[in-house]
């Protein structure tokens, strides 16, 4: 016999629903609930509240939201908050029950400004640590990339500092006062540092124009990764237009810091295979396994590299493929190298010379002043060890943003910075949460569905007691 719907009639009790029994004991909220403990954020905003006044949403609630923002790529905080009636799963991780008055989109934001990025790092810091003890990081060799991502503000905000027809503007005094914020701020060399020091954005003066295909405005993220469980260790936040070079000590610092492990080896593309970079590696006895930028340069001009140069230390000299004689020519302290070259009227006549150089004056050579230690580590560099980390940091990066790209950092939520980099430790931090149920999900599980049934063997009592429809989650 067929059934037949009947018409919508709303119960006006509900004796037997409770809201945790509607998440299954699987579900990646009742697992990331398990884990991470939210509370800890009472000490860390205690003192940016004061004694009187409205009571605010509690903090851990707050935190919450913003993981649900970033763990399902919500577009906005209005659709968040439009959204959370609809979905149990989202009610029970914020200890909400059916009847709960959802707060305004506008405490997302409010919570940021009051709290600031130190925050959402701690969170970040504390899920690593989590990671370490439950012996997920391996610490000892690293994989570095950096990737860029879109800020949220049109090219058309750019404006030419040099020009004057922006001070026309009703709310010049408003933007001078970001333009005199951003002249404050410093900003390491890169190849559109020019650019950026006269163009800059009226709606979002920290982000920078980088030319990549398209020209737009951007920011870029550096990550450190653990190799072992491709944990993130280390994030940063900068312009787009600085060198991802520049970025690798400080990078290095936070993963020694935050994992207590000291590094053996780094791994990374020849954007990193700086001479900077190699020594200050020699300086801290860590293997260097990066490609050489400069050896890289030579090959894509389709001219001899410097190695097709040999050294002869008892004159002082270097001999070029074709048996001449490069000369020191000038000391450069600064850049702590020395500058050896050919005659002009030798490089002129060479049959070679298309080979060698595109050079007027001819071909030169730089020899730093540690130019032993830094050969070591170049040959280290290209051992077969090396290589096959070189491979690996390739698939091993791009999985890591990729699965940020899921998260939504191809472009940033909000303006600033410093929203930036509280997008990116959220971001950081549900990456190694995911990581962290997946890897440790059985022995944790079980101590979640404990939970579990001694909740519903209490709720029980209470509805056999008291016949009232539970309003107790987890």
């Amino acid at each position: 016999m067929m059934g037949r719907q009947k018409g919508k009639q709303g119960k006006l009790f509900y004796y037997n629903f409770c809201l945790d029994d509607k998440v299954r004991n699987n579900h990646p909220l009742r697992k990331t609930a398990a884990f991470i403990d939210f509370d800890f954020i009472y000490n860390e905003v205690s003192d940016k509240y004061g004694d009187n006044g409205n009571v605010s949403i509690p903090p851990p609630v707050i935190l919450k939201l913003m993981l649900l923002l970033i763990f399902y790529n919500v577009r906005s905080e209005r659709e968040l908050m439009d959204t959370l009636p609809e979905r149990l799963d989202w009610l029970w991780f914020l200890g909400y029950d059916l009847d709960s008055d959802i707060p305004n989109h506008s405490v997302l934001s409010k919570a940021r400004k009051r709290w600031g990025a130190g925050v959402f790092k701690n969170l970040f810091e504390r899920i690593v640590w989590q990671c370490v003890e439950a012996g997920l990081i391996d610490g000892k060799k690293i994989f570095m990339d950096s990737s860029l991502v879109d800020a949220d503000a049109s090219t058309n905000s750019v404006i030419d500092t040099k020009n004057l027809k922006h001070q026309l503007k009703k709310n010049y005094q408003q933007l001078e006062a970001r333009l005199e914020e951003k002249a404050e701020s410093t900003r390491a060399s890169g190849p559109y540092s020019k650019i950026n020091k006269r163009y800059i954005s009226s709606t979002d003066p920290d982000a920078a124009i980088v030319r990549r295909g398209k020209a737009k405005l951007r920011y870029q993220i550096h990550r450190a990764v653990d190799g072992k469980n491709e944990i993130i260790t280390a994030t940063n936040v900068t312009p787009g237009d600085v060198n991802e070079a520049h970025e690798m000590t400080s990078l290095v610092d936070l993963h020694e810091e935050l994992t207590e492990v000291t590094v053996d080896t780094i791994v990374a593309d020849s954007k990193y295979g700086t001479i900077e970079n190699f020594l200050a590696c020699r300086d801290r006895d860590i293997k260097a396994h990066m490609p050489d930028l400069h050896r890289a340069k030579g090959t894509k001009q389709n001219i001899f590299s410097q190695d097709q140069f040999k050294y002869d230390p008892t004159k002082d000299v270097y001999i070029c493929p074709i048996g001449n004689e490069l000369k020191r020519k000038s000391l450069h302290k600064k850049r702590q190298s020395i500058d050896y070259a050919a005659p002009k009227k030798v490089c002129a006549v060479c049959e070679l010379r298309e080979q060698c150089t595109k050079n007027k004056a001819g071909r030169s050579i730089k020899r730093h002043l540690r130019q032993e230690e830094l050969e070591r580590m170049r040959q280290a560099s290209i051992s077969p060890v090396a290589k096959r980390d070189i491979k690996t940091r390739q698939h091993l990066m791009e999985r890591s943003f990729a699965r940020g790209e899921r998260l939504g950092i191809k472009r940033a939520r909000w303006r600033g910075s410093w929203r930036m980099e509280i997008q990116e430790y959220m971001t950081c931090a549900i990456q190694n949460i995911q990581v962290l149920i997946s890897r440790c999900g059985p022995v944790k599980e079980a101590a979640v569905n404990a939970v579990s049934v001694k909740t519903k063997e209490v709720l029980s009592k209470i509805r056999k007691h008291h016949c009232l429809p539970c309003e107790l989650s987890l």
